[in-house]
């Protein structure tokens, strides 16, 4: 399960061990832990990780098989959980030390910075071949964050990219070998505590309006 911790004035929340996916209990912790973040109080940034083979592969969708009767809500909460980091008042950087897929990919997105290891692992958004559609929160997220030319070409061929590529396509803002990931992430953020605050907050929910309007609009995630 996801754990926070914190490495002076930052927090370091590890999203797990194991495929990470969205399981509804899982986001309950990780919602849980951000509240942690957001309510606290002085300077500090959140650094997003988790540990293993991957960062996270997305929606659980074992249990989305297995309770269709609650698929729109899992929806809302899945998207409740990228608007987070969009939105959130404090800098905030994911660690990509493995695969980030589909809905990890895009909870990476979200944060405002993203550190990848160089040598392995993966930078992919499949649901062109697993025949998931966008939503419009989702579409609106990756659009937000990613250069038009990117957007397109990772939506709609659903490429694989390792670390240099990301890196050479605006997705990720570094890269570092496997046991460097994190230390790298933590350098980027620690500058950046100072600036944690509502006046963050209201700036990044301004250049957002679109994607968040979309993600948090509980009447119809789907369409």
């Amino acid at each position: 399960m996801p754990a926070l911790d914190r490495d002076g004035d930052v927090f370091v929340l590890n999203l797990g061990d194991t495929e990470n996916r969205f399981h509804p209990d899982w986001l309950v912790e990780v919602h849980a832990h951000l509240d942690t973040v957001e309510r606290a109080e002085g300077p500090r940034a959140l650094v997003t990780t988790a540990t293993g083979k991957f960062f996270s592969n997305g929606l659980d969708l074992d249990w989305v098989g297995q309770n269709s009767d609650k698929f729109l809500d899992y929806v809302n909460s899945v998207h409740a959980l990228l608007a987070r980091p969009l939105a959130l008042g404090v800098p905030s950087v994911a660690a990509i030390q493995g695969h980030a897929f589909a809905g990890g990919g895009m909870f990476a997105l979200a944060h405002d910075f993203r550190v990848m290891r160089v040598d392995r692992g993966f930078f992919c958004l499949p649901e062109v071949d697993i025949n998931i559609p966008f939503t419009r929160g989702m579409a609106g997220l990756i659009q937000g964050r990613l250069s038009k030319r990117t957007a397109h070409e990772s939506m709609t061929t659903g490429r694989r990219y390792g670390g240099d590529q990301a890196l050479e396509a605006g997705i990720v803002d570094a890269v570092a070998a496997e046991g460097e990931v994190l230390n790298v992430a933590l350098e980027i953020a620690r500058p950046l505590v100072g600036k944690a605050g509502p006046t963050l907050a209201t700036i990044k929910e301004r250049m957002y309006p679109e994607a968040l309007a979309a993600l948090r609009d509980p009447a119809d995630p789907v369409n």
